[in-house]
């Protein structure tokens, strides 16, 4: 019987050495972030491709003189209905941002041009359909750029406005290493992550005003999404980073994903869609409201440097006069 167990305790040892080097050799499993950066490097979603022609003024595409409509596009209004019924481009859907996925499918092949008041919400909404493999497009300055009927958003938020925490400093802050942030999805490979973070970042709110920014700027992780250049000549909310071109999946480490980032460009259009590719990535952040303009316009809407950049500007395709529709299908043509 001794020798019986003696046989079994060396025959089990072997075993027991095996799975005690499996064990030790097996590499700790991925984490959400890990595999999604993973796959959205894979499928060509960096921020650089997200942003990759992604905007067009009125003045740039193709449009029907004869009855103002847009052949080379789908369009999708995210207005409200009221102001869609008030008027609209021809033929174009009205829908919500929590729909706008749904809408988009039924385009089929046809590019996607995004429109919303202002060109912000649009441009949130085109940075998530492009992850999700739409052709999508926004049109720069919304339906405020389309007719001067609908550009009271703009008019009135285009304003030069003093805080002592917009300041003049030719120094960049020191840019950090941080950690990764957590999602906590639930799914396994990463197209199926990227899809329940891009349906999780359509319903966040996802905009700050310049004054809950400036006031308390150091409540934020505020970053400037400009040239060093311009952030020299402009100025910049006191104690911004300046994240611009190192803005990629390789740098995220630059980013802190415990703090609120506030995102700011010149107009807000292009810190919204960079904002929601951050969103998808698990960053928490508000794009800055109508960016700098809302803040220097008149140096903006003055400077060759940022005057197509600036409400008003000269060749930045604000101030378009196209023919819209009512609900009634009425057209009221260009003044």
């Amino acid at each position: 019987m001794k020798n019986l167990i003696k046989v079994i305790a060396f025959l089990l040892i072997p075993a027991f050495v095996l799975t005690s080097c499996k064990d030790n050799s097996s590499e700790p499993a991925l984490s959400e972030f890990e595999v999604l950066t993973a796959y959205m490097a894979q499928q060509n979603l960096d921020l650089s491709n997200v942003l990759d022609g992604w905007v067009k003024s009125g003045s740039s595409i193709n449009i029907n003189t004869a009855d103002f409509s847009v052949p080379d596009y789908y369009v999708i209004d995210l207005r409200s209905a009221d102001d869609y019924n008030a008027g609209h481009i021809k033929d174009a859907h009205n829908t919500t941002m929590a729909n706008v996925l749904d809408e988009a499918d039924k385009a089929g092949t046809t590019p996607l041009l995004v429109v919303c008041y202002t060109g912000q919400t649009a441009a949130r909404a085109t940075g998530l359909l492009r992850l999700m493999g739409h052709t999508a497009y926004t049109l720069k300055w919304g339906m405020s750029g389309w007719h001067a009927n609908f550009a009271g958003k703009w008019n009135s938020n285009a304003v030069d406005y003093s805080s002592a925490n917009w300041v003049d400093t030719d120094d960049e802050r020191t840019l950090g290493d941080f950690s990764e942030p957590v999602i906590n999805t639930g799914e396994k490979d990463g197209a199926a992550i990227l899809e329940a973070q891009v349906q999780a970042a359509l319903d966040n709110s996802w905009s700050i005003s310049k004054t809950d920014v400036l006031d308390n700027p150091s409540n934020y992780f505020v970053n400037n999404k400009w040239s060093l250049a311009n952030y020299v000549l402009f100025g910049h909310v006191a104690n911004a980073y300046r994240i611009d071109e190192q803005m990629s999946l390789a740098n995220l480490n630059y980013l802190d994903p415990t703090a609120t980032i506030v995102t700011y460009c010149y107009t807000g259009q292009t810190s919204a869609i960079t904002n929601a590719w951050l969103d998808v990535l698990g960053y928490n952040t508000k794009s800055m409201s109508f960016g700098a303009n809302a803040i220097i316009h008149t140096q903006l809407v003055n400077s060759d440097a940022t005057k197509k950049s600036a409400w008003k500007g000269e060749g930045s395709g604000s101030e378009n006069n196209f023919g819209y529709y009512d609900s009634e299908g009425n057209l009221h043509g260009p003044n």
